[in-house]
C-alpha cells in the first residue's frame, strides 16, 4: 500500500504535558443589571411614568405647604423632576458606562471605587446646577451656594441619592454576578458537548476500523518499520484525545503535534491521494491556545467531506497568521455524498458556541473559489 507522506512533519517545542490551561474570567460583553430604559418604546413610557409619580410624592413630602396653590404646587413639581430626572439619568449611565468596561465580576475593588467617585462626582454636579438654577430664579447670586445655609439643601439630596444609587449598584452586581454564573454553568454545558462528541468521533468504529486496515496491509507489505510508526501515531492519538478531556484550552503546540500524528495515519491509509502542507512556523506557535480537538475536527471534516483520489489529490493546508492571531484551514472543495446518518452539521457549530463563551472572535468558515476555508482564533493567557 503506498504512503509517501508530502511534508516531513515539523517539530513543536510544546509546554510540559500535564499543563492544563486555567479558564477565562474576562466577560467581554456588557452584563444585565442597568437602570436605564432599554430603547423600547414600552421601557421609555415605563420609566417616564416612574419619574413622574416619583416626583408628585417627593414635591408633597418636601414642601407640602405647596398643595395650597397650583401655582406653588407646579414650580415645586417642575423643579422636583427636573432634579430627579438629573439625578437619574446621572446615575443611569454612570452604571451602563462602568459595566460596559470594568465589570464586577472582573475587577470589584476597582469597580467600586470608580463608582463611588463617578457617581458621588457627577450627582454633586447636578446637585450644584439645580440649586444654582433655582437661586437665580430666586435673583440671588450663585455665591450663595457655598454659604452655611446651603449646607443641608445640599447634602440631603446627595444622601437620598447616596442611598438610591447605593441599590442600584448593589442590583447592577447582583445581575451581573448571576449572568456570569449562567455564563459559566452554559460554558461547562458546552465544553462537556463538545468533549462527549469529540472523543465519540476519535474512538468512532469507522475511524478505528479504518486505521487497523492500515496497518493490516503494511504488516501484509512486510514493512516493519512503518508498521511500528503507525502504531505509535495511534496510540498518541487516542493518548491525546483521552489527556485532553478534562482541559478547556491546550496550548496550540500539542494540538499541532496531535494534528500531525491524525495525519500521518490519513496519509498512510490515503496515500498520495491526500496532499498535506503545514505552513506554521514553530516560533510562532509557543504563545497561543486552543480549545482541545478543534484543529482535529477541521482535518475530520476535509476528509470525511471531500472526494480524494491517487490520479487527483485533494489539497489540505493548515497555516498561521501571527499577526492577525488566526489558525486556517483550507482545502480543494470537492464535496461528496454522505448517508444521511453521516451528515450531522453540528461539527462546526459546537466548535463555535465553545469559542463563543472563550472570546469574542468568531470562527469563520466561508467558500473561496474552490476551496472551503475555516479560520479559528488563537486565544493568549
Amino acid at each position: 500500500m503506498s504512503a509517501v507522506v508530502s511534508a516531513a512533519p515539523k517539530t513543536y517545542a510544546a509546554p510540559p504535558a500535564a499543563r492544563t490551561a486555567p479558564p477565562l474570567a474576562a466577560e467581554r460583553q456588557p452584563l444585565a443589571g442597568g437602570y436605564l430604559p432599554t430603547g423600547s418604546k414600552h421601557s421609555i413610557l415605563k420609566a417616564v411614568r416612574i419619574m413622574l409619580v416619583l416626583s408628585v410624592v417627593i414635591s408633597v413630602l418636601v414642601n407640602p405647604h405647596a398643595l395650597r396653590s397650583w401655582s406653588n404646587f407646579a414650580i415645586t413639581y417642575g423643579y422636583t423632576l427636573m432634579y430627579s430626572m438629573g439625578l437619574w439619568l446621572t446615575n443611569g449611565y454612570v452604571v451602563e458606562w462602568l459595566n460596559r468596561r470594568y465589570t464586577w465580576t472582573v475587577q470589584p475593588a476597582r469597580r467600586l471605587l470608580l463608582t463611588l467617585t463617578v457617581s458621588l462626582g457627577g450627582s454633586m454636579l447636578v446637585i450644584l446646577l439645580m440649586n444654582a438654577v433655582m437661586l437665580l430664579l430666586r435673583g440671588k447670586p450663585v455665591s450663595q451656594l457655598f454659604t452655611r445655609e446651603m449646607y443641608w439643601p445640599l447634602m440631603l439630596p446627595l444622601i437620598v441619592t447616596v442611598i438610591i444609587s447605593l441599590f442600584n449598584h448593589s442590583r447592577a452586581f447582583f445581575f451581573q454576578w448571576r449572568e456570569a454564573a449562567v455564563r459559566a454553568e452554559r460554558l461547562e454545558k458546552e465544553t462537556a458537548v463538545a468533549r462527549l462528541d469529540s472523543l465519540r468521533r476519535q474512538v468512532d468504529p469507522h475511524f478505528l476500523f479504518n486505521s487497523l486496515n492500515a496497518l493490516t496491509s503494511l504488516v501484509e507489505e512486510n514493512d516493519p518499520p512503518r508498521a511500528v510508526r503507525f502504531i505509535r501515531q495511534l496510540s498518541q492519538v487516542y493518548r491525546y484525545v483521552l489527556d485532553s478531556e478534562s482541559q478547556e484550552l491546550v496550548p496550540l503546540a500539542d494540538e499541532l503535534k496531535f494534528a500531525e500524528s491524525y495525519l500521518f495515519l490519513q496519509k498512510t491509509r490515503l496515500g498520495d491521494a491526500l496532499a498535506v502542507e503545514m505552513e506554521v512556523a514553530p516560533a510562532d506557535v509557543a504563545p497561543y491556545f486552543v480549545p482541545p480537538l478543534a484543529l482535529q475536527l477541521l482535518l475530520e471534516n476535509v476528509i470525511k467531506h471531500n472526494t480524494a483520489f491517487q490520479a487527483d489529490p485533494l489539497h489540505l493546508r493548515v497555516t498561521l497568521d501571527a499577526e492577525a492571531g488566526t489558525l486556517t484551514v483550507r482545502n480543494t472543495l470537492r464535496p461528496r455524498r454522505l448517508a444521511p446518518g453521516e451528515v450531522s452539521g453540528l461539527g462546526l457549530k459546537n466548535l463555535a458556541a465553545r469559542y463563543a463563551f472563550l472570546t469574542d472572535k468568531p470562527v469563520v468558515a466561508e467558500k473561496q473559489g474552490n476551496e472551503f476555508v475555516v479560520s479559528l482564533p488563537l486565544l493568549v493567557l
